[in-house]
């Protein structure tokens, strides 16, 4: 890549959270929430942080714009994850960046030396590199970087595909990076995967 992307950090937070029986952007994480973790986090390596917001919108507002992020509701967050991306990468393209770094809010805010790394790499890629993916034990997580191309892949995909489709159409152009952090490839759901998260159990490999 020849010059360096402006970056915008994407949180989506628009699901229902329904079989958590709480809001997972809520759940609390590192003296604060999910949520204020995942954008404290993306501060720290992009210009600004969009947070797409559902129902939650009221729930959620407070603690957006205490940590500096902006709002952005997704009025039909029925309509799943794929249309909220959408909503995001098109707000990240109005604001005038032109790469990504997207994750989804029930999964804990990775370390900051983890989006670096994940930075750098995508810096030093080749042009036909349009997305890093982070992968822990084989398996893929967020948050991912996604460049210009890969911004309007996602945008001209049919409303009806989802994200995951979209990529493997591409695979070509993805980029999967083994990194030493296990917060990555942890999806947060239940009551119980956050009790053992919060017991390491879960940061350990027995479940996910």
């Amino acid at each position: 890549m020849s010059l360096s992307p402006s970056y915008a950090g994407l949180i989506l937070a628009a699901g229902a959270s329904s079989r958590m029986g709480s809001d997972k952007a809520l759940l609390p994480w590192r003296n604060g929430t999910f949520l204020s973790a995942a954008i404290n986090t993306l501060q720290a390596a992009t210009e600004l942080v969009i947070v797409i917001a559902g129902r939650n919108q009221q729930a959620i507002a407070p603690v957006v714009y205490a940590n500096g992020a902006f709002l952005v509701t997704n009025p039909n967050p029925d309509e799943g994850q794929f249309s909220s991306l959408r909503i995001g990468l098109n707000e990240v393209l109005g604001r005038g960046r032109d790469a990504a770094i997207v994750t989804l809010v029930d999964r804990p805010a990775p370390n900051v030396a983890t989006i670096e790394q994940l930075k750098q790499v995508f810096l030093a890629a080749p042009d036909q590199i349009w997305a890093v993916v982070p992968e822990f034990g084989s398996r893929h997580g967020h948050p991912i970087i996604v460049g210009r191309e890969m911004i309007e892949a996602f945008l001209r995909a049919p409303a009806t595909s989802n994200a995951r489709e979209v990529e493997h159409s591409l695979q070509e152009h993805i980029l999967y990076l083994p990194v030493d952090d296990p917060l990555v490839a942890v999806n947060v759901n239940t009551q119980e995967e956050f009790q053992q998260l919060l017991s390491g159990h879960i940061l350990s490999g027995h479940s996910a």
